[in-house]
């Protein structure tokens, strides 16, 4: 029997301006079926998707919907063929219930009876096995709840083909595993899934079929039984990659960063940090494992001086003279002026690391401008530094004068990640370097870490992958809102032991390893 084609695109072509974005893509997917999308950062699978959901519309070429050739110009006109999309970042108003952010925007009818509304979810949710409350605030909710709120929208609104963009960036093991049981019941249901994704061994579990992009053009589709992740990484990056995260046993280890009773209180009167303590080694890779929101964030800021404290001690071991120095209540410039090389690269990379409209070599200099000696700025060093990262971690830019706004959030963070390496620092804070990078650039990004670890620096490594975590990690600290609950062996332990530890209750007693 065969398959029946939910929507096609037949020479797609998209342009911005002399960047071709997508060219000549042909690709099509089935109804019941899991496609997931590949490609380096800037390969064009966003765009290409982007022009399915309406938020784009292609320069050339046509898409077609269960067989006929369809205009879609808009996120509304998507909806009326049965085309949504949930994106990485959630569109949700926090003091809305799910129900009311399910038909916000829904011009269908003039007044809601929230009653039905609820009723129709809660038929939504238990035809495909989701968990939510349909009163409850968004602000009250998980990530993977918020997420499935997403993915209900979608469903309110009829669709039958939907696109994912990095479901599972922010969700625990578990709650990986009940998405994909849920988007299983949704494929039986003849819902036709597209799944944007950088995680090679979740393509290959719960897709049907894998499309790959590379360099704007599709390269091929292939059946996943008949692939691998060596494979389709050869298939994304043009050239054979080794997958292999090489992890040393750290030389010599002494404490650099020794943080104790960390606490800290936000506006709301809610405990960010509770009493939060660990110690950083030279020459290892610590680990900071938690669901989105645990205080990931505020713990790094705390560190690096951008984070007030109410409770509690940093103290840095200077290597060079053995002087202890407490960095609590110190902004970035006095830890600086203090001989602490301290370098972060913050979640928010464009919010608080780089400049957008300024081009790649100013942002060079944001870290040295105040050791010019005139009112004029010298910029060839600035400017070797960013020709030396563009080459090292293959930025794709036209180059070092482009302004940082116009690269894809792939190539932003290489930018980030490279000038901070750069600066030589003795502890480097790294928070979610890696998210949104294709495979290849992942690990160009890991084994630059592993460098600096065996050159001696403290790692403190956040990240939302566990199966990177206890790869690359030689230990791991594990917060639940705030608070620790337990600091494991990264060699021993396993991924489903940090998922309980990251969902362990406040209550329960801290074990530490």
């Amino acid at each position: 029997m065969s398959k029946e084609i939910a929507l096609e695109m037949r020479h797609i072509t998209k342009r911005f301006g002399k960047v071709v974005a997508n060219h000549d893509v042909n690709m099509e997917i089935y109804k019941g079926e899991i496609l997931s999308v590949l490609g380096e950062n800037g390969c064009g699978k966003t765009t290409l998707m982007n022009m399915i959901a309406g938020i784009y519309y292609p320069d050339e070429g046509q898409i077609l919907v269960n067989g006929e050739e369809v205009v879609i110009s808009s996120p509304k006109d998507a909806f009326r063929y049965k085309i949504g999309m949930v994106h990485q970042h959630f569109k949700l108003v926090d003091v809305f219930t799910a129900s009311e952010n399910i038909v916000l925007g829904d011009s269908g009818e003039k007044k809601y009876n929230i009653k039905a509304v609820n009723e129709r979810v809660l038929g939504i949710t238990k035809k495909y096995g989701f968990n939510i409350d349909p009163s409850k605030k968004i602000y009250e909710m998980s990530v993977s709840e918020k997420q499935t709120v997403e993915i209900v929208k979608v469903l309110y609104k009829n669709a039958d083909i939907l696109i994912l963009d990095e479901p599972t960036a922010v969700l625990t093991p578990q709650e990986t595993k009940k998405l994909f049981s849920v988007l299983r019941n949704m494929r039986a249901d003849g819902k036709s899934i597209i799944i944007i994704t950088h995680k090679l061994h979740e393509v290959l579990e719960i897709s049907d079929r894998v499309a790959v992009l590379r360099k704007g053009e599709h390269i091929a589709t292939i059946d996943t039984k008949d692939a691998n992740e060596s494979l389709l990484t050869e298939m994304m990056v043009g050239a054979k990659v080794e997958l292999n995260i090489h992890r040393s046993e750290p030389k010599d280890p002494k404490v650099l960063l020794k943080c104790e009773h960390l606490t800290s209180i936000n506006d709301e009167g809610i405990k960010v940090l509770d009493d939060i303590s660990f110690e950083a080694k030279s020459g290892e890779i610590l680990g900071i494992a938690g669901i989105a929101g645990s205080g990931q964030r505020e713990l790094l800021e705390a560190i690096a001086g951008l984070q007030p404290l109410n409770e509690g001690a940093i103290e840095y071991n200077n290597p060079k003279n053995n002087e202890v120095v407490n960095l609590r209540d110190k902004n970035p410039l006095q830890i600086r002026n203090l001989g602490v090389r301290l370098s972060f690269v913050p979640e928010d990379r464009l919010g608080m690391g780089l400049v957008g409209n300024m081009d790649i070599t100013d942002n060079m200099m944001l870290r040295s401008y105040r050791k010019g000696k005139s009112i004029f700025l010298d910029r060839e060093k600035p400017r070797n530094l960013a020709e030396q990262i563009i080459e090292s971690l293959q930025v794709n830019t036209p180059g070092v004068n482009t302004p940082l706004r116009r690269l894809s959030g792939g190539n932003v963070q290489k930018v980030l990640v490279g000038r901070e390496i750069s600066s030589a620092p003795k502890v480097l804070m790294v928070a979610y370097p890696v998210r949104g990078l294709d495979i290849n650039s992942s690990y160009t990004i890991y084994n630059l870490l592993n460098s600096q670890k065996e050159n001696g620096v403290s790692i403190i490594f956040v990240g939302e992958d566990l199966d990177v975590l206890l790869e690359l990690c030689d230990r791991i600290v594990v917060i639940n809102s705030g608070r620790v609950t337990g600091i494991v062996d990264g060699r021993t332990i396993t991924k489903e032991e940090v998922g309980l530890l990251m969902t362990k209750s406040r209550d329960e007693e801290v074990e530490n390893a």
